[in-house]
């Protein structure tokens, strides 16, 4: 007799889900549906069925309560993080919670390089906002994004709200807040991430419903590489362990330094480079450490 395979083991996991999920279900979807959203996900992506089934579960559900649709036309995505897998809201996600709310507008998109030489495009900011981009990029590659911006209407409001970012920032940024190093999902999906940020920044000033908020509130965690979910409406958080480059840049003590092992050549690089700068000698015999083996001795 054969053994099942993962995806009727997981087909059967989400049968068992579907009484669960009725009951957060907004009327626009349904059970039947985002089951069949969620066994695509999983049957197409090989890293996802390497997650534990409680964490796809909870992002399941993430999902179900948001009322948004994984996979679906970028609403939001099932991303595995080694064994754990966290739902992240899309920017079209976060644009369809905004404009169900019917007090305000969002858009959000990128800018090429063929769309910044001459007057293809003008910003205003102050008192009068106003971005206009006049020519239309030929242009697919997400490596030749220059710019991304989000513009928000509030209903009845005489100006726009807009944030234009450069892709410098946006990689400042990134650099800032990944604690999970290529395993952050912006490094798959560069123009989703693009669109997302400057749309963070803009919705913080729109009229915000109780999906928004703890959209936003998984959003914010998904940005500093934590898995989030949502349990009767309350937001749970759980970051990574692994440590990536940009850790080691806000240790600032040097015995908290020490309780990290480094495993790869370039992490013990960064880790010498951070002990060297923490490491102040005492008159008293102290601990030091090798820097090529990262370990340390009395």
């Amino acid at each position: 007799m054969n053994k099942p395979n993962e995806i009727a083991i997981f087909n059967g996991f989400l049968d068992k889900l579907k009484p669960q999920m009725a009951l957060a279900l907004p009327k626009h979807l349904t059970t039947d549906r985002m089951a069949r959203l969620a066994l695509t996900q999983f049957s197409t992506n090989k890293a996802l069925q390497k997650c534990n089934q409680q964490s796809i579960a909870a992002s399941i559900m993430t999902a179900v309560q948001l009322g948004l649709e994984p996979g679906v036309n970028g609403a939001g995505y099932l991303i595995p993080y080694k064994d754990t897998c966290t739902f992240v809201p899309g920017w079209k996600g976060l644009v369809d919670l905004v404009n169900r709310s019917g007090r305000g507008t969002v858009y959000t998109g990128v800018i090429f390089e063929d769309q910044i030489y001459g007057q293809d495009w003008e910003f205003f900011d102050g008192s009068r906002r106003e971005l206009i981009i006049r020519k239309q990029s030929n242009l697919i590659d997400e490596n030749k994004i220059t710019h991304a911006y989000a513009i928000g209407w509030v209903k009845d409001a005489a100006m726009p709200i807009i944030e234009l970012w450069t892709v410098e920032k946006l990689k400042a940024h990134r650099t800032k807040h990944n604690k999970i190093g290529n395993n952050h999902y912006s490094y798959k999906y560069w123009e989703m991430y693009c669109r997302k940020i400057p749309l963070l920044q803009v919705i913080k000033y729109m009229p915000c419903s109780i999906e928004l908020a703890m959209a936003l509130d998984v959003a914010n965690v998904n940005e500093h590489g934590g898995t989030a979910s949502i349990t009767d409406g309350v937001v749970s958080t759980q970051y990574q362990a692994e440590i990536d480059d940009t850790l080691y840049d806000e240790i600032t003590d040097y015995n908290n330094l020490k309780k990290i092992k480094p495993k790869t050549s370039d992490e013990k690089a960064s880790f010498a480079k951070r002990a060297d700068e923490l490491y102040k000698p005492d008159p008293e015999p102290i601990e030091k450490f090798d820097q090529e083996t990262c370990e340390v001795w009395e």
